[in-house]
């Protein structure tokens, strides 16, 4: 795994604040497993195989990102892969959604529940429902999150990015933000970016950090999980055109506009270095402009 690239983020009219902001292109790590996900995954494969594993399960909504990462992974590694999806609807319909098209095709077997039972899928019924009925595969909880995927994200940090004041992250389950919160150096602040409305977020990442280096602004999440407004959409496509950097609107484009609105409004101290991770989940724009275009909004340039 090569060390992603630190490109200067020059946006016009940021150039008075006297701050310099940087992307950390993990987006570009693979073309599929992009980002924290490839980090998540790195360990727990390795576990996966000493441990003779032969199957991995995993939970995830329509258009998720880690659905996606861990049926190309396990194409790649040999490993059957059983996606629990939420939304007993799409089970006539997943053909038309690309993501999930897109696991199948590297080989994915879905099981569509409704979302009353998906809420349920942490529990000790629904797990072990699943290791009867799938023959004990290993089980990855939504999103990838746990501690080996915490370890991976720990790797996202490199002695070079010492020099950085602050380091900025998009949150959805904790996992990657703990990782980079860990490595981070003492001088550092990290600043997260929920994608996710409300304040559970604090208790999950403080389950595996002792840190308090950190701290959540949950100013950008435009509504909640997966909600994009023109102005986002806007704001993405500007970026892009002003940039070279593609970005997502669930994670990545709505933590790029919290980080240039907070820099406007004076948020960062003259001469502050900003390193944000591109987290990838490029692969959801195709789903998402599906949806745009429903809403008569305008799209994502892809």
């Amino acid at each position: 795994m090569d060390a992603p690239v630190n490109q200067r983020v020059e946006i016009p009219g940021l150039d008075s604040f006297e701050v310099r902001l940087y992307l950390k292109r993990d987006d570009l790590l693979h073309p599929i497993i992009s980002g924290n996900k490839l980090r998540k995954l790195k360990y727990n494969l390795q576990r996966a195989k000493k441990e003779k594993y032969t199957k991995l399960l995993t939970f995830g909504g329509a258009y998720s990102n880690h659905i996606l990462a861990v049926a190309c992974a396990g194409h790649e590694h040999g490993f059957e892969t059983i996606g629990i999806i939420r939304g007993e609807e799409l089970q006539n319909q997943w053909k038309d959604n690309p993501t999930l098209k897109r696991a199948f095709e590297y080989g994915m077997q879905f099981d569509f529940v409704s979302r009353e039972e998906y809420r349920e899928k942490n529990t000790k019924r629904f797990v072990e429902a699943l290791q009867t009925k799938y023959e004990n595969p290993m089980i990855l909880p939504e999103g990838g999150t746990n501690a080996l995927a915490v370890k991976g994200c720990m790797e996202i940090l490199t002695e070079e990015d010492a020099s950085f004041d602050h380091v900025c992250c998009a949150v959805g389950t904790g996992g990657t933000i703990s990782g980079v919160i860990t490595a981070s150096e003492q001088h550092q602040t990290v600043l997260g970016f929920p994608a996710l409305k409300g304040d559970f977020l604090k208790a999950d990442i403080a389950t595996f950090v002792k840190r308090d280096i950190w701290n959540l602004i949950s100013d950008y999440h435009f509504g909640g999980y997966g909600k994009v407004n023109e102005v986002l959409v806007n704001f993405i496509n500007t970026f892009k055109k002003e940039t070279g950097i593609p970005l997502d609107p669930v994670y990545t484009g709505k933590m790029m506009f919290g980080i240039v609105d907070l820099i406007q409004k004076g948020h960062f101290q003259k001469g502050s270095k900003i390193l944000a991770i591109h987290t990838g989940g490029l692969q959801g724009n195709i789903g998402m402009n599906q949806r745009l275009k429903q809403r008569k909004m305008p799209l994502l340039e892809i």
